[in-house]
């Protein structure tokens, strides 16, 4: 086959940094191009998906000239603005990414790239292909003498500003510039307004930008062990949060596989309650309540629009509240290694998963705890909710994993029928509040009685993940983190090691073997599955196993990527799999690491109501 010289070189997942403005949010290779980039919403078709297709999906990247170039990423202090610095014997050149942060809500997102040699002098190669709607839409660009506009269908329209002229070849920018030490060059790619922004626009753009997220990392109360690796995280689950909205997306792009050359390609551009409950979690750890506030806002939204029934909340919503996801594939993708197929929207929303309300409780426990308390109405809507859990607790559903296989009785949704039920009480105590107290009371008996007689396995000494079954499930980590269970009784060690032996692998951590579970409908084993590594880790230290903890923490921390971040799984040697950043890799390892500072400070905190 001819090869294209169009193209965009396919780099490793984990060879990527992210940058967005709570909107949207583009993934950066470490030499400079952006493969990833869904416009104008982080939700909306994409602009640039080369990483799922590096012969005909569009990109933008600029780097020198030359193959004796060193390629250096980090984002300046406490920000997410990303730096890629090349450096070879006689230059360094340096491009700094962004997305300024729009007071307006409904301002169109643009990317600055501002280009700068600081040393000798450098050939700068500029290669840019603007492909609408997947990929499936693919205009011209119309070059005038400092912008260029691409105008797709349906209204797609996107334009480029930059200070050097650019040439257009069959449909594609291809332009080689030289810089001198000093002097630097900026592009930025936006709504029709970036056509009259100039140089001192670009500058007060980057201050801003950087004022904003250093100005909120500012507001974090963290001081303890790992605190830049815990802020990365935080920086992540902020950059995936709506500004609009509320919601945060389970992680920034759609597509990427769990396994090489397999099927296990989802998309993750959307609000699952249960991750987002979770990364409010653990931002409220590290000092940050607004979020966890502007989350149950967009519940609120959420269950708003079913008329606050509970058997309609969805566990996962489009980033505006809305319900459709349907599934859609993508045949003209290749896939990232020819993973196919590559899926848009997501049928899981169509599931039963009982998990749900326990994250919602658990979530507007600790938001209560720490921040105001709950209005009439919606303690109303709380009693509701509740009562269906002690409906519907002993039904088969889906599972946290989301099994497309036969429904089961799963022990980790057990366990969040318990959560709710345990957090409502302890709610309703605390502040006082009027509820059925013995209805929810013999409920959560009911439920503690059930996982104790159906889902311990006597014969092999531990829990299992289904009811009377035999395999073990790494969602069974979080019964002592969710305070089910101590985390030193002896049946709960018991577990413990039953999962170091058969999950765990030089500290990562499988959730489950795919070919032993019946519920996994799907061809293939994945990857290790980060979350579960670190909840692992967390469940060590609990233990008062510290050395041990210690030790697998700092495995753990070995195979983030360059910039700290880390996608949702590892494969067997460590490198990223699956869609990239995940916010539930970050919000496992923010609280892993809070709780084993903790115990290493001789502070932990105690379980109060």
């Amino acid at each position: 086959m001819k090869k294209n010289k169009h193209r965009q070189s396919l780099r490793p997942i984990g060879d990527h940094g992210i940058i967005g403005d709570l909107r949207t949010c583009a993934l950066v290779t470490s030499d400079g191009a952006i493969d990833f980039l869904c416009w104008p919403d982080l939700d909306s078709p994409s602009l640039f998906v080369s990483l799922l297709d590096d012969e005909r999906a569009g990109f933008f990247s600029l780097s020198p000239q030359g193959d004796r170039w060193r390629a250096l990423q980090s984002y300046l202090p406490d920000s997410n603005l990303l730096q890629t610095r090349w450096l070879t014997e006689g230059a360094i050149v340096e491009l700094t990414d962004f997305m300024p942060i729009r007071e307006q809500n409904d301002a169109l997102p643009c990317i600055i790239r501002r280009l700068r040699v600081d040393q000798g002098e450098a050939s700068i190669n500029l290669k840019c292909r603007v492909n609408f709607d997947y990929a499936r839409n693919a205009p011209s660009p119309q070059v005038n003498k400092t912008f260029v506009v691409w105008q797709g269908e349906n209204d797609d329209k996107i334009t480029l500003r930059t200070s050097i002229p650019l040439d257009e070849k069959d449909g594609f920018l291809d332009s080689t510039f030289t810089l001198s030490a000093g002097e630097e060059a900026f592009f930025i790619l936006g709504g029709d307004e970036v056509k009259r922004w100039k140089k001192q626009d670009v500058v007060q753009h980057q201050q801003n930008t950087l004022n904003w997220w250093q100005q909120w990392v500012d507001k974090n109360k963290y001081k303890g062990r790992w605190h830049e690796i815990l802020i990365r995280s935080a920086l992540v689950l902020k950059l995936l949060s709506s500004k609009s909205y509320g919601s945060i997306a389970a992680a920034a792009t759609f597509g990427l596989p769990e396994l090489l050359g397999g099927e296990r390609n989802w998309d993750y551009r959307a609000a699952w309650i249960r991750d987002s409950s979770f990364s409010c979690y653990a931002l409220i750890r590290l000092g940050y309540v607004d979020e966890a506030a502007a989350f149950g806002r967009w519940v609120g939204r959420c269950m708003e629009a079913s008329r606050f029934d509970p058997e309609k909340l969805q566990v996962m919503y489009r980033m505006d509240c809305s319900t459709e996801l349907t599934e859609e594939e993508l045949t003209h993708l290749k896939g990232y290694c020819e993973s196919v197929p590559v899926r848009i929207g997501n049928d899981a929303y169509k599931q039963r998963q009982l998990d749900i309300y326990g994250e919602l409780l658990d979530t507007l426990y600790l938001a209560t705890k720490y921040g105001d308390g709950i209005p009439h109405r919606a303690w109303e809507h709380v009693i509701k909710l509740v009562d269906h859990v002690c409906d519907i607790w002993n039904t088969p559903d889906a599972g946290i994993w989301e099994m497309r296989g036969e429904a089961e009785h799963f022990l980790y949704s057990r366990l969040m029928c318990w959560v709710a039920l345990d957090r409502a009480l302890r709610l309703g105590a605390k502040r006082s509040l009027s509820m059925p107290y013995q209805r929810w009371e013999s409920a959560r008996q009911a439920i503690r009685e059930d996982i104790w007689k159906n889902f311990w396995n006597e014969k092999q000494g531990h829990f299992t993940s289904t009811r009377h079954g035999t395999d073990l499930d790494a969602s069974m980590l979080l019964m002592p983190l969710l305070r089910f269970v101590s985390a030193k009784d002896p049946d709960w060690l018991a577990t413990l090691d039953a999962i170091k032996t058969k999950l765990v692998r030089d500290g990562m951590v499988r959730r489950y073997i795919a070919s032993e579970t019946p519920a996994d409908s799907l061809h293939g084993e994945e990857g290790y599955f980060v979350a579960c590594s670190f909840w692992y880790i967390e469940c060590l230290a609990r233990a008062d196993r510290l050395d041990e903890a210690r030790e697998e923490f700092e495995k753990a921390l070995k195979y983030a990527n360059h910039l700290g971040l880390y996608a949702e799984e590892f494969d067997a040697w460590g490198h990223a799999l699956g869609n990239f950043p995940q916010a539930l890799s970050h919000l496992a390892l923010i609280s892993a690491a809070y709780y084993l500072n903790k115990k290493m400070s001789g502070k932990e905190q105690t379980w109060q109501p």
